[in-house]
């Protein structure tokens, strides 16, 4: 009896070295792409780009949304006044806040001149918020 040969068929081999080589290229591609996206989501909704202090006049305080039901506020800087305290130049500060106690609080506080703590995003997610602005304190001035 003839012992069995081993018959290599190099068409396959090089296929097979092919194959492996297109399949780590593929993991590695992915590897990138979802790292790629989990930095961005972070940077994006997660990453504080600023954070700092605003005072005004809170002019607007309302809890509003059509799926998720979020707070909203609106707080006026004035940079000019004339006199007995007329605002003749101001601006807008559009805000949203997360604490239910701290939106409670803000609530009370409409007409009021205040001073608002906030961080803000480089977005904003439904679920927190219309703005990128987050206000995590107050206090009455």
């Amino acid at each position: 009896m003839k012992p069995a040969s081993t018959v290599t068929n190099p068409v396959a081999s090089k296929f097979d070295v092919v194959k492996k080589t297109m399949r780590k290229i593929l993991r590695w591609i992915t590897f990138l792409v979802i790292l790629f996206l989990v930095v961005f989501i972070y940077w994006k909704y997660f990453y504080t780009y600023s954070e700092g202090y605003r005072a005004g006049l809170l002019q607007k305080f309302s809890r509003k949304g059509t799926i998720f039901k979020t707070y909203e506020g609106e707080l006026i800087l004035s940079s000019v006044s004339g006199r007995k305290d007329i605002v003749i130049a101001s601006e807008k500060f559009l805000f949203s806040v997360t604490n239910k106690s701290l939106a409670a609080k803000l609530d009370t506080l409409q007409g009021l001149d205040v001073i608002v703590h906030y961080h803000q995003k480089n977005g904003a997610l439904p679920w927190k918020g219309d703005t990128p602005y987050l206000v995590d304190s107050v206090k009455a001035r």
